[in-house]
């Protein structure tokens, strides 16, 4: 790696680290406003300041032009130091060790909601803000922000990160600047968090309480400030809040950006919106027959739980209301299969995608086709347009990839003594950045149980699915650093 690269990931890292310490003050105030003693994390927040802007003016007169490496490199390490800079005020506030620090972090900024925490509600309140604030953060995104910031000194390499962390098949630019479409898409996530904060405080949850489960219900991310996450307030109006909430952000937010920009609803008519309602449809309706015909409990009661927990998983966001798994084994099963969906495409849920489906279904029609007819002359086409074969192979790689890390994650936990179940079902929960597994790892249990060597494997898994496979293993490859 030479040194012109390395100035370029240094200054970017720097950029990143100065923003979080500004993020950083909202937990300190919020311990403030509820005379917490916040000494500890001031001084922290303080010394990480100081220590970036330093890094920053040291390299202040270098200019960045990043190439693709550059930026492939700069996307991973912001995770791995992210997770590290979260988990400090969790060791000076709360009694953990590192791994499990790192572990909760990462659990945050991947907006994975998988916990460590046994009482959550003992937590101190700048923790239980922290740990929601590290969700909002991540679920938009913090290389999107990384953009704007980077662009005012390097526009013409905007895009360069953009396509680094960009969680679709391509990034469509909606603004002839990147920089100003990253802004308005924050703007769009703010707005639908103090939305969903003003319902949830009008459906009688504390204006704290709304404001924390907004901000991980819009970043599909699943940390609550109770124990028994929703099922806390025994809520109707709450739970089809969160619902609505949660599908919502399980949506293309460029889709969210057209409509509010030219009034437009075209976006939300696209193939992989309306397959993604309709798998959230299809899904709810039969767990909601299957629990019905099982438990015998009042038929709005049970679609209620069902709807929100279909939405729940499908858009990998991971609140619970109750225990699912009492449910029976077909329940499981299906939600199973929805934990195996994920959201759209730019959106802030994780998963596979529903557009990869979409993809590779759509080959495999076409390969039936050419089977019958081999001279047939057709491609595969989502919403009039041709999807190339640079697309296809990409995707089919995507899945592959996916498939193999559960693969090998399942047999790692399971060799480790894990059942079966908790082993399969805790891989794909990370890696798809669900939280919530069975078993073991299930809806009203945590992942505390699992040794400090599990946490930082599964803290890897999470940031390995985040960032969609490719990031991260492209740093595996001799290619890769091959000239860097």
């Amino acid at each position: 790696m030479d040194s012109y690269a390395l100035k370029n990931v240094l200054k970017f890292l720097s950029l990143i680290g100065m923003a979080m310490t500004l993020f950083l003050l909202l937990p300190i105030l919020i311990g403030i406003i509820y005379s917490e003693d916040m000494s500890s994390f001031l001084l922290f927040d303080l010394f990480l300041f100081l220590g970036n802007f330093m890094l920053y003016f040291s390299l202040k007169n270098h200019e960045m032009k990043m190439s693709i490496k550059d930026g492939i490199l700069s996307v991973n390490l912001v995770w791995i130091l992210l997770g590290i800079a979260g988990a400090v005020p969790l060791l000076l506030y709360t009694e953990v060790t590192w791994a499990e620090a790192f572990f909760e972090a990462i659990s945050g900024f991947t907006t994975t909601g998988a916990t460590i925490y046994t009482e959550i509600e003992a937590l101190p309140k700048s923790i239980l803000f922290l740990r929601s604030l590290m969700h909002w953060l991540g679920g938009m995104g913090i290389i999107v922000l990384g953009v704007g910031l980077f662009s005012l000194i390097n526009p013409s390499g905007s895009m360069t990160l953009f396509k680094a962390e960009s969680t679709g098949l391509k990034m469509e630019k909606i603004t002839p600047k990147i920089k100003d479409t990253a802004i308005l898409l924050w703007g769009i996530y703010l707005f639908f968090t103090m939305i969903d904060t003003l319902a949830l405080k009008l459906a009688g949850m504390s204006l704290f309480d709304a404001l924390n489960h907004a901000m991980s219900t819009i970043s599909t991310g699943g940390f609550s400030t109770k124990n028994n996450s929703l099922g806390f307030y025994d809520s109707s109006t709450i739970v089809w809040i969160t619902t609505f909430f949660m599908l919502l952000s399980g949506i293309n937010f460029l889709a969210h950006l057209k409509f509010f920009s030219t009034g437009n609803a075209s976006a939300y008519k696209r193939e992989e919106v309306l397959w993604y309602l309709s798998i959230f449809g299809l899904l709810s309706f039969f767990l909601t027959v299957v629990v019905f015909l099982a438990k015998g409990d009042g038929f709005f009661h049970v679609l209620s739980h069902a709807s929100f927990t279909i939405a729940s998983i499908l858009t990998t966001t991971g609140f619970a209301t109750l225990d699912y798994e009492e449910w029976g084994v077909v329940a499981i099963a299906l939600i199973f299969v929805t934990m195996l969906v994920g959201g759209n495409a730019g959106s802030t849920a994780g998963g596979v995608k529903v557009i990869r489906y979409i993809v590779l279904f759509k080959n495999i029609s076409l390969e039936f086709k050419r089977i019958l007819n081999p001279n047939v002359m057709i491609g595969v086409f989502i919403d009039k347009e041709k999807v190339s074969s640079k697309i296809i192979s990409a995707t089919t790689g995507f899945i592959f990839l996916f498939a193999i890390t559960n693969m090998l994650l399942t047999l790692y936990l399971f060799s480790r003594g894990y059942d079966p179940m908790t082993s399969l079902s805790t891989a794909v929960a990370t890696v798809g950045n669900i939280g919530p597994g069975f078993s073991l790892s299930g809806p009203v249990e945590n992942y505390a149980f699992f040794s400090d060597i599990d946490k930082v494997i599964l803290s890897f898994a999470m940031i390995v699915g985040r960032l969609e496979f490719y990031t991260v293993f492209l740093l595996f490859t001799h290619s890769f650093w091959k000239k860097f």
